[in-house]
This record gives structure tokens, sequence and C-alpha cells, in this order.
């Protein structure tokens, strides 16, 4: 273990970080989900200057930074890292601080409606599940919508469409991709003097970074195109993916993906927004 010093700027001054020997400090600094989890934080904290804001008295500075333990992918990418953030007030009082992070997702509902029927039909649409081994969640057999990490360079909705295509086998542009999530934030503006999260959900805010913009995707098909897709085997399987198909009706949507949070939060906002006719 090796500590290093950083100064973040922005009015923050040095930032003790402890890493890992097979962690350099630069890779760490590097890593996407590190510097949006970082800045996030800060801005967060910054806030607390504000007369208004309920820790102004006794503000709570992030002291230091411990990383734990470290994942690698294939070629030697780094990927996941567990750490422990020192965020404490001068009274010595600290906030919750151990943190998976992870970086950003994507979670595309993906609605299919046979063409032989009108569009505006909702009791006609059948949304997609995928079910395939969660081995954090102790399952060989999970239902969830269709869904993907954020690799370093590519964009959310590319992601989403990348993630469709490779996890159903459908090819659908980005452009016709709707976020769900940006359209929601959108009826509410954030005001001047607010946290500026990231443009997802959480699903485990308590330990995770972890966000996910939540897509929706109408695809028309003939009838028997959407029968096939019932029970079809997909997934990269170099990846270490086995991924069948479950094509449910979207009124049981909530019913089969149940376990699954980003499934739920998708369809919470599909119902919501529709019934706020923002779709």
């Amino acid at each position: 273990m090796s500590t290093s010093t950083i100064t973040p700027g922005n009015g923050f001054g040095p930032l003790p970080i402890s890493c890992p020997k097979e962690l350099p400090k630069d890779d760490l600094l590097r890593l996407p989900a590190f510097r949006i989890w970082l800045n996030t934080l800060q801005h967060s904290l910054r806030l607390q200057q504000q007369p208004s804001h309920e820790f102004h008295k006794d503000p709570y500075v992030l002291r230091r930074i411990d990383v734990q333990a470290v994942d690698f992918f294939g070629g030697g990418r780094l990927g996941f890292v567990k750490l422990k953030a020192d965020v404490s007030n001068g009274s010595g009082e600290r906030l919750p601080g151990s943190v998976f992070l992870r970086g950003g997702s994507v979670g595309m509902l993906l609605l299919l409606q046979p063409n032989d029927v009108p569009p505006t039909s909702e009791s006609d649409k059948w949304a997609v599940l995928t079910v395939q081994a969660r081995i954090p969640a102790g399952s060989l057999a999970f239902s969830e919508i269709p869904a993907g990490m954020l690799d370093d360079s590519g964009t959310f909705a590319g992601k989403a469409a990348e993630e469709i295509q490779e996890e159903t086998g459908l090819k659908i542009p980005q452009t016709e991709l709707v976020d769900m999530t940006s359209l929601a934030l959108q009826t509410s503006e954030q005001a001047a003097d607010s946290e500026t999260l990231q443009k997802g959900v959480y699903p485990s805010p308590g330990g995770s970074d972890e966000f996910i913009p939540l897509f929706l995707c109408n695809k028309r098909l003939p009838r028997k195109d959407i029968e096939a897709l019932q029970g079809k085997l997909t997934g990269l399987r170099d990846h270490g993916e086995k991924i069948s198909l479950k094509v449910v009706p979207l009124k049981d949507l909530w019913k089969e993906g149940i376990r699954d949070g980003k499934t739920l939060a998708a369809w919470a906002l599909y119902t919501g927004l529709k019934s706020d006719n923002k779709l």
C-alpha cells in the first residue's frame, strides 16, 4: 500500500490517497468512474458554503481516500474499485464512506408491438427481458431488462443500442432511443444551489456510485418475429455471457422483473411519462 497526495483543485486542498501496489495512482486518476464520483462529491461539499445549507455551521470535508481493493478486466484494464472515503466535520462526526466504484451503466426498456395492430394500442405491447447468471445475486437465471456497463469511449445512447443488438439480435439506431431519465428530469428544473448528480437512476447509493440512464425503444415487428425471440439464446460467449430472452406482456413487466431495480424503475418511468403525455 502506497500513500500519495493529489490536489483536486476547485478550492480543495491536498488530498491523501492510498492505493494497493498493483494500482498506480495515475491509473486511478484516469478512471472515468473515479473522476465523475470525485467531481460530484466535491460539488455537493461546496454547497455547504451557503448559509442556508443544513451543514453550513460545521461543514463536512473529504479528508482522505483509501483504496482497499481493485479488479481488472481483460487486457489489464482497470475495472471495479473498492474504496473508503473519510468525510467528516470539525466535531469528528463521519459520514458512511464505503464505496464500490463501478461507474455508469445503461438500461433499455425494449417494447415490441405486432405490426398488425394499431400503433396506439398499449395492450398489444411486449417487453423483452434477458435471463442470465448474476453471481452477486446468487442466481443463474436472473430476469432483467437489457443492460450494460458504459465503456471509456462510448455514449450512453450508443451503448444502449449496442447492448440491444448484442443481447437481442435486433439492430436499433440510437436515434430511435428515448432517454427516459433525462426526459423525466426535465419536468422539474434543478435549482442553481442544488446537487448536480448524474442523469440516471442510482440503484444502490448507500454502497455504490453506479448510475443508470434508462432508455426506451418502441419497435413494431411482424408477430412471428416477436414470437421467435421467446427463449432465444444470445450474448457474447467470449465475454462469459449466456443469455436467453423472455418476452412478456408490458402489463406484466413489473411482476416478471420484480427483483431487478432498474426494470422496476424503467417500468415506473414509462408509466409516469405516459400518464403525463411526455411519451
